[in-house]
């Protein structure tokens, strides 16, 4: 817990303060604890990053990453080969590595992590399209990654391009096609089959999420992206308790990372990553300074995105915890120089983290993108009235919605809907039609069963759209029609 006020504070992201733990417990530390078991580091590290997917997932708005899909679909595909292509090169001509272990360098490093970039960018709100690209790209490119990764890390010769572009499309196919079923199929379930306790819903979510992964895995396709896909759809199913869920899921991803980051600081052996500084720091350089803006530039041509968001999208492809991971897999498959590989990969991630992690905020602010104009989503809970046949809206009004100002009435909710209560400044009262809402309020708000996503849609169009939401769109533009 404190590491994570430090790195709030200090701008880091907080995996470093936990693999520095795990380096202060491990060899050569305070403890001298011996711990070199590659590959229950790598089951432990899976498991781990199968909850943080669907951490992930759960937390990704659909309105959000649906514009910027297509986009993040090339990136996670086109741009990790360009990303291995180039990184390859560099570490092969260079530094001298022979082609296979340049090749599992270029492709464990191609993976961005989720957690390492929004830990330093939750506090500078970027357009939705950054993020959107962003966020699903995080999502979506493990999985390839980890392909190129068990597929170059077999011993044997490695095969031509065109079986595994033919072996990833296919897992890619199952896992998606998995990943959506069990997430519709879980929404379904979940919004019909009322349960005896509140807090079984966010269990029954993550039950949901991991048996997509295992489905997924079973049936020889990503899992991977099963976990996120089915995350996705179940995050944006309006399940009851969806803030619960949703909350449940993100303490079990910090307890993820946590005991992942310092399990890796356990693994490493400190007084060995000098002889590899150098090296890590030239693949590094080739990764971030060419493939990485080469990897974006050729990915989004065609989507016409600015110059200065491609910009922001090449630095912010930080590498956080699955690399690490990754580069257990040629260790436990017996490749020779495994070790030497886990030790590049490990200096690289720890020392462009430190160097992207703090800029990352200024550069944003530098290009002009740190600030945005978008009112903030309000935060709606749902409780079923089972056998009252409707729903408790809990709602709560952020410092930037346009709700702020807005009357009871002017809300005009749907006929069997209602407002009956008002929390604010830790007072509650039962609101009149005149009352005027305010940021910060919590709203307790009634609604029969057939009305409920009526009043719920009402809601978030006026917290986006002020009161006339109907006339001037939901977002409060002139494009909208009237309602």
């Amino acid at each position: 817990m404190a590491a994570v006020r430090i790195s709030s504070r200090s701008g880091l992201p907080s995996l470093l303060l936990y693999l520095g733990i795990g380096i202060a417990i491990g060899q050569d530390g305070i403890f001298d604890v011996k711990f070199d078991d590659a590959r229950l580091t790598q089951v432990i590290g899976y498991a781990a990053l199968v909850v943080i997917l669907a951490e992930g997932g759960l937390g990704t708005k659909w309105k959000e990453i649906k514009p910027a899909l297509p986009a993040a679909v090339v990136l996670s595909t086109v741009g990790v080969a360009v990303s291995v292509g180039v990184t390859a090169a560099g570490a092969h001509y260079l530094v001298g590595l022979d082609w296979r272990q340049a090749l599992i360098i270029g492709a464990v490093v191609s993976s961005t992590d989720a957690a390492a970039v929004f830990s330093v960018l939750r506090r500078v709100p970027l357009p939705s399209r950054v993020t959107g690209v962003l966020e699903a790209e995080s999502g979506f490119n493990d999985a390839p990654v980890v392909i190129l990764v068990v597929a170059f890390s077999t011993a044997g010769p490695i095969d031509d391009w065109y079986v595994l572009v033919g072996k990833i499309a296919l897992e890619l196919a199952i896992g998606a096609s998995i990943g959506l079923a069990a997430g519709w199929l879980g929404a379904f379930g979940l919004r019909h089959v009322a349960l005896p306790a509140s807090g079984l819903y966010p269990i029954a979510v993550m039950a949901i999420a991991v048996v997509a992964y295992a489905a997924g895995a079973m049936a020889h396709g990503s899992g991977f992206l099963a976990v996120y896909l089915a995350a996705v759809v179940l995050g944006n199913s309006r399940l009851p308790h969806a803030p619960a869920n949703r909350g449940f899921a993100e303490g079990l991803g910090w307890i993820a990372q946590i005991g992942m980051f310092v399990l890796l600081g356990l693994l490493v052996t400190p007084h060995e990553l000098t002889e590899d500084f150098w090296t890590a720091v030239v693949v590094g350089l080739v990764l971030t300074m060419v493939a990485r803006p080469l990897e974006v530039f050729v990915s989004l041509l065609p989507f016409r995105i600015p110059w200065r968001e491609q910009v922001l999208m090449s630095w912010a492809g930080l590498r956080g915890a699955v690399p690490i991971i990754l580069a257990t897999i040629p260790t436990v498959a017996g490749i020779e120089g495994s070790d030497r590989i886990f030790n590049i990969v490990f200096v690289l991630v720890v020392v462009y983290t430190l160097v992207q992690g703090p800029t990352l905020p200024w550069l944003a602010q530098a290009l002009g993108l740190g600030r945005s104009d978008d009112a903030s989503d309000l935060g709606i809970e749902s409780a079923p009235l089972e056998r009252l046949r409707g729903h408790l809206l809990s709602v709560a009004i952020p410092e930037e919605s346009r709700m702020h100002g807005v009357e009871v009435a002017e809300l005009r909710l749907p006929a069997g809907a209602a407002v009956t209560l008002v929390v604010r400044d830790g007072k509650s009262f039962v609101p009149l039609p005149s009352t005027v809402l305010r940021r910060g309020d919590e709203l307790l708000v009634v609604a029969t069963d057939p009305v409920r996503d009526a009043a719920e849609r009402r809601l978030r169009a006026v917290g986006q759209g002020g009161k006339l939401a109907d006339w001037l769109g939901t977002g409060g533009n002139t494009e909208g029609r009237p309602g």
